[in-house]
């Protein structure tokens, strides 16, 4: 008897070791089984990745809207990271079937299912240009933001040809990698309770492209009622060209490298769904009119009304927004100090070793290279005279060299990143009932996506700050024997897990941060919103514009981030009346670039 009830004792204890190591959850759809990670501190977090939240975009599914998901009768192994979409160069496992999310929660699978227990959610969009990156975990690693108590899902979305071609059809109606993101949120809303996520308080976060599909879902109506705020991390899809209604041109061009006949949409579709998706996801830099710009190929589009079609855009964002079309909810968007300023790394550098071919390509070609790089449009007469101003107004009229070339870096970052933002700023701020809170990080760390051939830092480059939020697993992680950089992350996470709870970066008097951790930890929210009660981060409005500075000190600053060149680009590219863009902007359709 003793020996029986020594095998039971063993398996229990087996099964419950295996049932930490490989929690389950029972869900609508099915079972699924998932794993455990560490948070940066040692906190367990349960990690549920590789889960398919739309079927297979394959076949005839192919350039269409996601198909919802359905149930599995087997445990679903969600233990690893799903494959990536179609992409270049990637060293990740790579798929057409790749509509799958991660969801990462600090709480066990038994104590999932209280309802006063649910946690605030982010789900986050990644950046890439709409051709690039994913959501595995190596890339955005969970272990600084589940240091709070939230519920964090990281979404992969089509990519390139395969998730934003657009002729203006029911071919290729365009949008389908937002498209996929709006199947991904109602995933979210009708699963992630089984996670301990409270469906009623979901917050979209997106970096670059994913900005800009922030900044879209908070105008678009598919999006309506599915998150309560919304965070653009440098980027925005108030561009000064419009976007176009299909991408035609650009449709027919890939169809073309891959040796298909465009003289018919039907020939060509027939040609395009034959190839296989690696050909058309390795086939995206042929694409691009320059490269080494951080260009967009691809772009959203406004869609035409197409029967049996559900539209993700029907107009311009900033034609919705100030028709008061929109999904009102909090906004916090923001920019880096330096952006895409380190366009300019390799030529610099390259000048200084005695080769000026790229700053002599800028001189010698720069009434042709400043409308494809700076995204406005070609030829004639307007055209002519922009590309002048904007020599004239950042380079002094001078050469492009190594000795200005920061300045131009500035042209890249204000008309890809500051401008778009700026300008959704603004509008958000006139047009939306809810509050847009604004903000310029400057934080410089010693480590940086963009340094010097010598290993100094340019600045405080694109995607620079998603260093704070996530363990991205080709750079160091941050630990407290780094005080300054440690003091900034978690800064940043405290800033971001306040306003995914409440709708406000910083605490109110006498408000508790999202989700308290043990009180001898020191992440506790209340140390970390003792500093950051320190400043008062107030939106930004139509009459009293400001942003908070989030360098080594907190600072509330008046006016719009880089204001002077801020009022010359909106010199040079006004806001067309409602319904105008194709007027005011006739040949928008044909560009091929845009940013990421």
């Amino acid at each position: 008897m003793k020996v029986f009830c020594l095998v039971l004792c063993i398996a229990a204890a087996a099964l419950a070791a295996d049932s930490q190591s490989n929690p389950e959850v029972q869900t609508q759809l099915g079972r699924i089984r998932g794993s455990v990670l560490q948070s940066r501190s040692g906190k367990p977090i349960y990690a549920y990745r590789g889960i398919r939240y739309a079927q297979a975009p394959t076949g005839q599914n192919r350039f269409k809207a996601p198909q919802a998901v359905q149930a599995w009768s087997e445990t679903l192994d969600a233990t690893r990271d799903g494959p990536a979409c179609p992409q270049p160069s990637s060293n990740q496992t790579e798929s057409e079937d790749c509509l799958r999310l991660n969801i990462y929660t600090r709480q066990s699978p038994s104590n999932s299912q209280s309802q006063s227990s649910q946690n605030d959610v982010i789900v986050f969009f990644h950046p890439g240009n709409y051709w690039s990156s994913s959501a595995a975990s190596q890339e955005f690693g969970p272990q600084y933001l589940l240091e709070k108590n939230i519920v964090l899902v990281t979404v992969n979305y089509r990519l390139g040809s395969l998730g934003f071609m657009s002729t203006g059809d029911s071919n290729a109606p365009g949008n389908a990698g937002l498209k996929d993101q709006v199947e991904a949120l109602r995933f979210v809303q009708k699963n992630i309770a089984q996670f301990n996520g409270n469906p009623n308080s979901v917050t979209i976060l997106g970096y670059g492209a994913g900005a800009i599909s922030v900044s879209l879902h908070y105008v678009s109506p598919m999006s309506q009622g599915l998150f309560q705020r919304a965070i653009a991390m440098s980027g925005a899809a108030t561009l000064q060209n419009p976007l176009p209604h299909s991408q035609e041109q650009l449709a027919h061009k890939q169809a073309e490298l891959l040796g298909c006949n465009t003289d018919s949409h039907q020939a060509m579709f027939a040609c395009l769904l034959s190839k296989s998706a690696e050909q058309l996801g390795d086939s995206a830099p042929q694409l691009a009119e320059r490269q080494g710009d951080p260009s967009l190929i691809w772009t959203p589009v406004v869609e035409p009304e197409i029967p049996g079609v559900e539209r993700f855009l029907p107009a311009q964002p900033a034609d919705l927004i100030r028709e008061r079309k929109i999904n009102a909810v909090p906004l916090l968007i923001g920019v880096n100090r330096d952006e895409h300023g380190p366009v300019v790394i390799n030529a610099t550098q390259q000048s200084q070793q005695g080769n000026n071919s790229i700053f002599d390509d800028y001189n010698n070609n720069w009434s042709k290279i400043a409308p494809i790089s700076f995204y406005y449009e070609r030829n004639g007469s307007r055209s002519t005279r922009i590309s002048k101003e904007l020599k004239s107004h950042y380079l002094n009229d001078q050469p492009v060299s190594a000795s200005n070339a920061r300045q131009l870096g500035n042209i890249y970052s204000d008309v890809w990143v500051n401008f778009p933002v700026y300008r959704y700023v603004k509008l958000a701020a006139e047009y939306s009932s809810q509050p847009v809170y604004y903000y310029q990080f400057a934080s410089e760390g010693s480590d940086s996506f963009a340094k010097w051939s010598n290993g100094s830092n340019y600045g405080v480059a694109h995607q620079d700050d998603l260093l704070y939020l996530f363990n991205v697993s080709s750079h160091s992680p941050i630990s407290p024997s780094q005080p300054r950089e440690f003091k900034t992350l978690q800064r940043y996470t405290a800033l971001i897990a306040n306003f995914a709870r409440s709708g406000q970066p910083t605490p109110q008097s006498g408000q508790n941060n999202a989700g308290s951790d043990d009180s001898n930890n020191q992440d506790n929210d209340a140390n970390n919103n003792a500093d950051l009660a320190s400043v008062n981060f107030q939106p930004s409005t139509a009459a009293e514009p400001k942003y908070l500075e989030i360098g080594e000190r907190l600072q509330m600053k008046s006016g719009y981030i880089n204001a002077q060149r801020m009022n010359k680009l909106e010199e040079l590219f006004p806001l067309p009346a409602i319904g105008q863009s194709d007027n005011q902007y006739p040949n928008n359709q044909q560009y091929y670039t845009h940013q990421g």
